[in-house]
């Protein structure tokens, strides 16, 4: 039997990297392609004769999680597994809330993808071992991210620099968008990382994203 497939993603070469992944396998079909929710959306109203999507998380116009929840409330039959480049708690915990069937890296070799798909079809849930054991996590511990959310207080300076530092700018390209200097700003970032508890500017970011404080 052949399974139907559909592709969701906004990088075309990525999109021909997964065609490659899936082309070794005869059982595997790629029906279409689309470059975001919206998009996807659209193909389904003409051809929801799909048995599988595998969806990417970030995209514009609509994100992978959004179309996740708006595909399984018109298509129910269709498994969705994610497929993507992150692995951070947020992310698996909004697309498991949405519906996701399974979640896997962008990384993953043809062999596992095509175990990964049949896996799911077959009323499993195809998962990566760093996300399985990410999603264990945040089922054992529900109310750590409530904790940490009451916890963290951080000034409304701190918030302005957080929230610079999140658009990629060097210390200082903030530091002249703050009208501070640059010696300010790293003061401000110490006491950022000391709050928040984290070693970089990526773990910065994503906490303070994770805690709805930028």
């Amino acid at each position: 039997m052949i399974t139907r497939i559909a592709i969701v993603d906004d990088n075309t070469f990525l999109i021909k990297a997964v065609e490659e992944k899936l082309s070794f396998f005869e059982d595997l079909e790629v029906r279409f392609t689309a470059m975001n929710g919206e998009d996807v959306l659209g193909k389904l109203k003409e051809n929801n004769n799909i048995d599988l999507i595998l969806m990417d998380i970030e995209m514009p116009v609509m994100n992978g999680i959004e179309a996740t929840e708006k595909v399984k409330r018109k298509y129910p039959h269709i498994k969705i597994i994610m497929l993507t480049v992150f692995d951070n708690d947020e992310n698996i915990f909004n697309a498991i809330k949405a519906g996701a069937d399974g979640y896997l890296l962008k990384e993953i070799n043809a062999g596992d993808l095509h175990t990964g798909i049949l896996e799911t079809l077959n009323g499993g849930a195809a998962m990566n071992p760093s996300i399985a054991l990410k999603t264990l996590k945040l089922l054992r511990n529900p109310f750590v991210e409530e904790k940490e959310k009451e916890e963290i207080k951080l000034t409304s300076r701190e918030v302005d620099v957080l929230e610079q530092l999140s658009k990629g700018l060097s210390y200082n390209a903030v530091a002249e968008n703050l009208i501070l200097s640059t010696g300010t700003i790293r003061k401000h970032i110490e006491n950022i990382y000391r709050k928040l508890q984290v070693h970089n500017k990526l773990e910065a970011v994503q906490k303070a994203k994770r805690n709805n404080i930028i």
